[in-house]
């Protein structure tokens, strides 16, 4: 039973980073996969050698795969958080799960009217690390979340789904979609939904970094879990990354390994000096991190 509103108490907070964030994501959130014309993409597609082909295929395959996962996963964060009674928080999160869905209709779009491989089973592109992180690790942190709402247990799960899932995979994902096909002026639409993926994913991240850091500001104790996680799961990212390109030699579209970890561990640490430094801190300074970061995205 409820014994009282928010906004008949006090009203929301909309200095609260999380409602500067619920404004981008009103402003900036909102567009359809299915008004993307794929023709000229299906075009470019028919032209790529197969090698080409595959490489697409293979990082579509862990997208598409990883949409659907964090789709799938995330309602424990937000009953979490709206037991808490962070109203602020709660309301940017609905748009998390409105997105993620999103990017789970884009990129199975993407499969079936560019690639023709839809209903087609690609789990032969999902090894054992991406299982290791994807089929295992998210899941298992997000949804220990329903039994178990402590501070480390939202540490842990944020740290997997927005630090590391988001943060090191799906940026770097998205850099390798722009390598690609951006710099070769092909697949028009393809690049135009990445781009809206990835402003959607910023928001996420931004609220990922600060949710930790103010769970490490809050409960010194936690840190411990948060470092721990990071340490276990960033290698099974730059694992998946790897072995993105162990199949090809030399690698499609000029791609070259040592760009792409070196992307993924320059993302990490950016993120990781930020919640290191909520240690001992104040949510105030919390606040004026997050809030600089944010005026720092366009989007």
């Amino acid at each position: 039973m409820h014994d009282g509103f928010v906004t008949t108490r006090r009203g929301l907070d909309r200095s609260l980073p999380p409602m500067r964030l619920f404004e981008k994501a009103k402003r900036f959130g909102v567009w359809n996969p299915s008004l993307l014309d794929f023709a000229p993409d299906r075009a470019h597609w028919l032209a790529l050698s197969d090698i080409e082909r595959d490489v697409i295929l293979r990082l579509t395959a862990l997208f598409v795969a990883g949409e659907e996962a964090v789709t799938l996963d995330l309602l424990p964060l937000i009953r979490t958080v709206a037991r808490e009674g962070r109203l602020e928080e709660e309301m940017f999160l609905t748009t998390f799960l409105w997105e993620e869905a999103k990017h789970t209709d884009f990129f199975e779009r993407f499969v079936r009217e560019v690639t023709d491989h839809g209903g087609r089973d690609l789990s032969h592109y999902h090894t054992d690390t991406y299982r290791a992180l994807f089929y295992q690790a998210l899941p298992t942190a997000l949804n220990r979340l329903d039994i178990d709402t402590s501070p480390e247990a939202q540490v842990v799960a944020s740290v997997t789904y927005n630090m590391v899932v988001e943060g090191v995979l799906a940026e770097t994902g998205y850099h390798a979609f722009f390598t690609m096909l951006q710099r070769n002026n092909i697949f028009p639409a393809t690049v135009e939904g990445v781009q809206k993926l990835k402003q959607d994913e910023s928001r996420h991240i931004a609220y990922g970094v600060y949710l930790i850091s103010r769970l490490v500001a809050e409960h010194p104790n936690v840190w411990d879990a948060a470092e721990d996680a990071m340490n276990t799961l960033f290698p099974l990212a730059l694992g998946v990354i790897n072995e993105i390109f162990m199949p090809y030699d030399p690698a499609p579209f000029g791609l070259e390994i040592d760009d792409f970890i070196g992307f993924a561990a320059s993302q990490f640490q950016k993120r990781f000096a930020r919640i290191a430094a909520a240690r001992g801190g104040t949510l105030e300074a919390v606040t004026q991190a997050t809030d600089a970061a944010i005026d720092a995205e366009d989007s």
